[in-house]
């Protein structure tokens, strides 16, 4: 990588990194589908309104149609259902264990990605590391396993579960993205996500609650055009240029940040077993990302 976008990838984990405190802050006063459906609505009018004033032809309806199928699928598996999933679970658990969790969606590519791509092989380093990474799952989990599913536990559930609906939409885009502009491809993710959201709250009868803190629409404005808009754009610049393994290291940077300002702002607890945890996930996390031979051909 190059200065600039080493200077960008630094930038997109810490905007990742400060995203678990803002969630944490909002969920305090609305309901995840409303926060999702602010973040997201904010973020793809943050990004239509970046196309607008730059004036730019990358908004190309003819690529759009051809692609219009899979970003209905990328907008609601890997923008609303792991955004919700993760504003929930941050109502029952720790930002920096949320962030943490979330930083197993490496591992879970691993598993997913060498099924459906064939030009990424299982290997030996990538299996140790899935390993070690599971191991940090348990210990990290340990601590409140034995009460039984309590909110607590469920949490963190729906944190893994938010992780596997990344890794399933990353192996999907590398796949099916098309050829759209690092724009459009967030625009249309972040629309149709927030579409889906706002249909979702409609139907089950969730109250639309305007927040009345200041501090929630900070929360919510920085999660839509830092947290999503911004991150998005530089994320879809990066991934081409540095390739998908490199930019899954970004994973490193966000639990570090959000375990920091948790601890610092939030004043939460973070126990033995949540430290080891984290060592072995993101040792697990780097591991993977060591070159190794096939299995299938040792």
């Amino acid at each position: 990588m190059n200065k600039k976008q080493m200077g960008l990838f630094w930038l997109l984990g810490l905007i990742w990194g400060t995203s678990f405190l803002w969630i944490k802050i909002a969920v305090q006063e609305i309901s995840p589908v409303i926060l999702v459906g602010f973040r997201t609505l904010f973020g793809a009018l943050g990004v239509g309104m970046i196309i607008l004033v730059s004036r730019s032809d990358e908004f190309q309806w003819k690529k759009v149609k051809k692609n219009i199928f899979p970003y209905i699928l990328l907008g609601i598996f890997n923008i609303a259902i792991p955004w919700l999933l993760i504003s929930w679970a941050e109502q029952h658990i720790d930002s920096g264990i949320a962030a943490v969790l979330n930083g197993t969606m490496p591992l879970f590519t691993i598993i997913i990605s060498p099924i459906f791509v064939k030009d990424d092989p299982v290997t030996l380093p990538k299996v140790f590391g899935l390993g070690i990474g599971f191991m940090g799952v348990v210990i990290l989990l340990s601590p409140t396993i034995h009460e039984g599913f309590t909110n607590n536990v469920l949490g963190q559930i729906a944190m893994l579960a938010a992780s596997l609906s990344y890794a399933a939409s990353a192996v999907f885009a590398k796949k099916n993205s098309g050829d759209l502009y690092p724009k459009t491809r967030t625009m249309l993710q972040l629309g149709i996500g927030s579409l889906f959201l706002w249909i979702f709250a409609l139907l089950f009868g969730q109250p639309v609650s305007i927040p009345r803190m200041p501090l929630t629409w900070i929360a919510l404005l920085w999660l839509g055009l830092l947290g999503s808009c911004v991150a998005y754009i530089i994320y879809f610049y990066l991934l081409p240029r540095i390739g998908p393994t490199r930019m899954s290291m970004v994973t490193y940077i966000p639990p570090l940040v959000a375990v920091i300002l948790g601890v610092v702002l939030l004043h939460e607890n973070f126990y033995w077993q949540s430290i080891i945890g984290s060592i072995l996930i993101l040792s697990g996390i780097m591991i993977v990302n060591i070159k190794g031979k096939s299995l299938k051909k040792a």
